[in-house]
């Protein structure tokens, strides 16, 4: 194999190291992921709302452990075996479609026929009023499509994003290329995040306008529902042009399999796919990073989720909130996109990939203890702030969880994603959405399950639970650090490299095969 090294100037190094030729691949995938986190934005501040005042902040772990892991789990099974029946393309649309199909559905009939659909408040409320231990769950039961949108919101970010959008990015996108073209895709998509929370944040404040006898909540429905299924119809067409007329450009592309058939690759059962998973270190490790993501992240969340309601009391008003949360943290990941492009290249994978669980410690805990002991600062915040103490914490957590997601975005997003590019395609294929999709679920379940079973044998509130909950995030992320130095010994011997730091001297260059 013959390399040359073409030479960037230093500002194009850092801020847009691609080449010509690689603009006709890399601004179309940029633009569907702009797309897909336009979506997922957009759905996950519209899932949280609808839960949190219907059943409660409590209710969001109740539903991921029920709810969304079977739902990923299912998910898994049909990917897999469709996998073996269509090519690439076509699951793309197949596992697409039904998640656009139910969105507008729900904003034009579920909701707006609510009240025959779900069990009347009064029997939710005796029910709750019998069995209170149990309450959270049958307020879940009062709220059944509610629960079922919750769910697929959930999944979008596993199967659209990290499954369907980065499966086929590893496909087409070679490791010289990915070392630029992955963070810088982050970057790119992140203005979805601002996108998404102008829209929120907009639709959301029609109240104001709105005459009298009109519901507020249910036209900001419409509003946003319509603009995810416009979205994914984009996503749909960009695919389909990727396909018909930047893979078929044998100039550049010729070493890029697009046929159907690709390689004739064996075709595992239920059971030999998840064998095929324990019995990969390298597919292990990498599950383990993604489900203490998952359970640290959703620690903090949950407690902060409950702080918002007890501040912003309207469904609009906390969607408002929610919108303005997700635009700031669209400009706060593009500025971190910038800087983490440089970490990755000049720091190398390791450095790279401990950050995220590093600033999830630092800034959870920081929020736990202020909301464990926010009223011995009560006197405090009211001199010296002119708040409340829960109103210093929705911010304390606002910037929490600015900060980790911006992280996880620029640095764990983009790292993660390297890991599966010296895989074969069958690992790539199964293990990935195994990986993403159930160790996704499971990770945000694992959480879950702590929560609400503390508070089951408790019987006791979120808050009152934030001192044990910060334990459970520092033990998460000692794993989380520690899974991560063995994943980058697993990588450096799938690269047969004794090291994935670029050297100085080529830092500023990108390899042409």
């Amino acid at each position: 194999m013959q390399t040359s090294t073409l030479q960037f100037s230093k500002l194009r190094a850092i801020f847009f190291p691609i080449h010509k030729y690689e603009l006709k691949k890399f601004l179309p995938m940029g633009l569907m992921m702009f797309f897909i986190l336009f979506n997922y934005n957009i759905l996950r501040d519209t899932k949280d709302t609808l839960i949190v005042h219907a059943a409660g902040a409590e209710a969001l772990s109740l539903i991921k452990l029920l709810g969304t892991v079977p739902g990923a789990i299912l998910i898994m099974l049909c990917y897999s075996k469709l996998s073996n029946i269509f090519n690439r393309e076509q699951l793309f649309y197949l596992t697409l479609t039904p998640f656009v199909l139910f969105f507008g559905l729900f904003a034009f009939i579920l909701y707006p026929y609510r009240a025959s659909l779900h069990p009347s408040i009064e029997s939710i409320q005796q029910l709750a009023l019998d069995f209170p231990r149990l309450k959270t769950l049958f307020y879940v039961y009062g709220s059944w499509s509610y629960a079922i949108f919750y769910v697929l919101a959930e999944l979008w970010g596993s199967v659209v994003l990290s499954l369907l959008f980065w499966q086929f990015a590893n496909d087409i996108v070679k490791l010289h290329e990915a070392k630029r073209f992955y963070t810088l895709f982050g970057m790119l998509a992140n203005f979805g995040l601002i996108a998404a929370g102008v829209s929120v944040t907009y639709f959301s404040q029609i109240r104001d306008h709105l005459p009298g006898g009109v519901d507020p909540w249910g036209l900001t429905l419409n509003y946003l529902m319509s603009a995810v299924v416009i979205s994914s119809a984009l996503i749909m067409v960009i695919f389909w042009w990727i396909n018909r007329k930047v893979l078929t450009d044998r100039q550049h592309y010729q070493s890029v399999d697009i046929s159907p058939q690709k390689k004739s690759k064996p075709k595992l059962s239920l059971k030999e796919s998840f064998s095929f998973l324990l019995h990969s270190k390298h597919l292990g490790y990498l599950a383990l990073v993604v489900i203490c993501y998952g359970v640290s992240q959703n620690l903090v969340e949950a407690v902060w989720k409950d702080q918002i309601k007890r501040v912003f009391h309207s469904e609009n008003a906390y969607n408002a909130f929610m919108g303005h949360l997700t635009l700031v943290t669209g400009i706060i990941t593009i500025v971190f996109m910038l800087i983490g492009s440089n970490i990755v290249r000049l720091f190398g994978w390791l450095i790279s990939a401990s950050l995220t669980p590093l600033m999830i410690l630092i800034t959870g805990l920081l929020f736990f203890a202020f909301v464990s002991y926010k009223q011995e600062f009560e006197v405090y915040t009211l001199a010296w702030l002119g708040m409340t103490p829960t109103l210093l914490a929705v911010w304390l957590g606002f910037s929490q969880n600015i900060l980790s997601k911006a992280t996880k975005y620029s640095l764990f997003d983009p790292t993660k994603e390297m890991c599966y590019i010296p895989l074969d395609q069958e690992s790539k294929i199964k293990g990935k959405a195994a990986v993403d999709v159930v160790g996704g679920r499971l990770g945000k379940s694992g959480g879950s399950f702590l929560q609400q079973t503390l508070l089951l044998v408790m019987g006791t509130s979120l808050v009152e639970l934030a001192p044990l909950l910060g334990i459970f995030v520092i033990l998460s992320v000692v794993v989380w650090l520690g899974a991560a130095r063995a994943l980058n010994r697993s990588l450096q011997r799938l690269q047969g490299q004794p090291q994935l730091n670029e050297s100085k001297e080529v830092k500023l260059t990108a390899e042409v095969t």
